[in-house]
């Protein structure tokens, strides 16, 4: 028998210096719907609450965790779709949403809501996108603790609290998007000679490989690999390759006492002065430079 309470709502105070950390929490709980239990619970606040088929729109953000069951979702941006235990729902401002548990199965959720410059800002860039509200990522213990580490602080009641459990929303936040975009990949054979590629630009500088030419040593011709590699990775080929070799350029002249030269010929470059040409584009300071203000030397 399930022993767990049936709900924890909480609504949160929020001042105008909590605003100022860019991001505030506004609600957090956790419902244990059993199959053939009416839903939406009657003990939310007559803004959050919402009747099966009409639904609602608020003013916030919310995570919505789906852990046990299954149900149905639908959004003024997105069809009706099933919702399957190891889903998040992402729940907009301003957009009309309705969902529920299915009757014969019921379900468990955990939510938290949110709002915030800083979130305002990753929608605007794209990070979060009201077409595509459901991210699965399966049954996630280290995701469930985040969310009853929310909640165990609010019933706390301490001082100060708004940026602790603001913090844990992003870290919850950013595991989602991490592990829902590589679930999006894992059957896919395709991503293995992509890290494979990256492993190769990661390591093996001395030989410096073009892009073409680690595409045909992984198997692949270049301009599905160059495609993949972008939407996988998020950068060109090229361009992961140069951050790379720029990286372990930063390292070297950093933590050790090889000369310009020796760093230059590590790293693959066929001269000194193509190096530091490099270097100097990107950091707008010669190799040297870099070093001496690394360390603090003065004169630099």
């Amino acid at each position: 028998m399930d022993d767990r309470p049936l709900s924890i709502l909480h609504y949160l105070p929020v001042s105008p210096r909590d605003e100022q950390w860019g991001i505030v929490c506004t609600t957090a709980g956790h419902q244990h719907v059993p199959p053939g239990t009416p839903y939406p619970v009657s003990e939310h606040p007559e803004h959050y609450l919402f009747y099966k088929g009409s639904g609602r729109t608020l003013d916030e953000y919310q995570l919505v965790y789906i852990t046990a069951g299954r149900g149905h979702f639908e959004s003024a941006s997105c069809p009706s779709q099933t919702v399957e235990a190891g889903t998040m729902l992402l729940l907009f401002p301003n957009e009309w949403h309705s969902y529920s548990p299915d009757p014969g199965t019921g379900w468990t959720e955990w939510w938290v809501g949110f709002r915030g410059a800083n979130i305002d800002r990753l929608e605007q860039q794209g990070f979060l996108c009201r077409r595509r509200p459901l991210l699965r990522i399966g049954c996630s213990g280290g995701i469930e603790r985040c969310y009853r580490e929310i909640i165990g602080t609010v019933e706390e009641e301490r001082v100060g609290f708004q940026p602790l459990i603001s913090s844990i929303v992003l870290h919850i936040l950013g595991s989602v998007l991490f592990k829902h975009s590589n679930l999006l990949y894992s059957d896919n054979p395709v991503v293995e000679k992509i890290n494979r590629a990256k492993a190769i630009m990661r390591t093996d500088f001395g030989r410096n490989r073009s892009p073409e030419q680690i595409a045909r040593e992984v198997g692949m011709g270049y301009t599905w690999f160059r495609r993949v590699f972008r939407e996988y990775v998020g950068m060109a080929p090229a361009q992961y390759q140069h951050t790379m070799r720029l990286n372990k350029a930063r390292e070297l002249l950093a933590t050790t006492a090889h000369s310009i030269s020796e760093i230059a010929y590590a790293l693959g470059f066929e001269s000194v002065s193509a190096f530091s040409l490099f270097f100097r584009l990107r950091e707008r300071l010669s190799p040297s430079q870099y070093r001496a203000r690394f360390r603090g030397e003065k004169g630099q």
